[in-house]
C-alpha cells in the first residue's frame, strides 16, 4: 500500500458535540489549515487520508469508540451505468451543466435556502445568511470551482461546489431545487462528474463520507465500484458494507 506523506502540520481537535447523523452520539474533529506554500498538494495529500475541506479548513472525524463515517470515491474507470442510472438520466434529460468560479450569487444563495428549508431545518447550517453562504463558496484556496445546473427553459435546478484535485473531484457541498426532488439531483449531480472526471482521466470522484447507519446517505453507497478509506487503506466497500 502506497503511504500518503503529509507535511508537517499543526492538527487541533474540536471539542465534543451532538452527531448531526446518529442520534445519541457526539462528534469531535481533527482539523487544520490548508495553508503553506501549495495548498492544492496538502489539500491532496489529505483527501487521500480521509480528510474534508470546508473554507480554508481540511477536517477528519475523530470521534472516541466511533469509526461511523467512512470516506468513500468512487472508481471512474470502472463505473458503469446500470438501469438506475439510465432512468434518472431520462429523467433529467435536458439539463444544462455550466461550470463557474467559486463566487456567491443571489440566485444561487436562494435556492441554497429553500433547499437548507425542505430537507434540514434545524441543522447546523440552518440559519446561514448571505455572508456565511459567501464564505463557504469562497474562501478557498486551492482550485475550486462550482457547476451550475439548469433545466430546459433556465430554471436553475442544482448547484455544486467542487473542488479539483490531482487524482480526482471533490463535491465539497452540493444543493438543488427541492420541488425536483423526484427527479433525484443528488444522484444526477455525481454522475455528471463522473463523466467529467472520465473526460479528464482523472481515477476517482471523492463524495464525502459515508454511515451505513444513515438514511441520509445511503445513495452513496450505491455508485460502484466504490472505495472506502480503512485503516489498512483504500479498499472496495463489498455488498455487505455497501448496503
Amino acid at each position: 500500500m502506497k503511504r500518503v506523506q503529509i507535511p508537517m502540520r499543526h492538527f487541533f481537535a474540536t471539542p465534543p458535540a451532538p452527531c448531526p447523523y446518529i442520534d445519541g452520539r457526539m462528534e469531535r474533529k481533527v482539523v487544520t489549515l490548508l495553508t503553506g506554500d501549495d495548498p492544492d498538494a496538502l489539500h491532496d495529500a489529505l483527501s487521500q487520508a480521509g480528510f474534508r475541506r470546508s473554507q480554508d479548513l481540511a477536517y477528519r472525524p475523530a470521534c472516541e469508540g466511533c469509526s461511523a463515517c467512512v470516506p468513500v470515491r468512487v472508481r471512474v474507470a470502472e463505473f458503469t451505468e446500470g438501469r438506475r442510472y439510465r432512468r434518472i438520466r431520462r429523467r433529467n434529460e435536458g439539463v444544462v451543466a455550466r461550470v463557474m468560479p467559486a463566487v456567491a450569487g443571489r440566485e444561487h444563495y436562494e435556492l441554497f435556502r429553500r433547499y437548507l428549508e425542505a430537507r434540514h431545518t434545524g441543522g447546523g447550517m440552518a440559519n446561514m445568511g448571505f455572508a456565511d453562504y459567501r464564505s463557504m463558496i469562497e474562501e478557498t484556496p486551492v482550485d475550486s470551482h462550482l457547476v451550475e445546473y439548469r433545466r430546459p427553459g433556465g430554471a436553475l435546478y442544482a448547484v455544486c461546489l467542487t473542488d479539483r484535485m490531482s487524482d480526482g473531484l471533490s463535491l465539497v457541498y452540493s444543493f438543488f431545487d427541492p420541488d425536483m426532488e423526484a427527479d433525484s439531483p443528488g444522484s444526477y449531480i455525481i454522475l455528471r462528474h463522473i463523466e467529467e472526471a472520465r473526460r479528464e482521466n482523472l481515477p476517482y470522484v471523492y463524495l464525502g463520507y459515508w454511515i451505513a447507519e444513515s438514511a441520509k446517505m445511503s445513495y452513496k453507497a450505491r455508485f460502484r465500484p466504490l472505495e472506502g478509506l480503512r485503516p489498512e487503506g483504500w479498499r472496495p466497500l463489498d455488498g455487505d458494507h455497501a448496503g
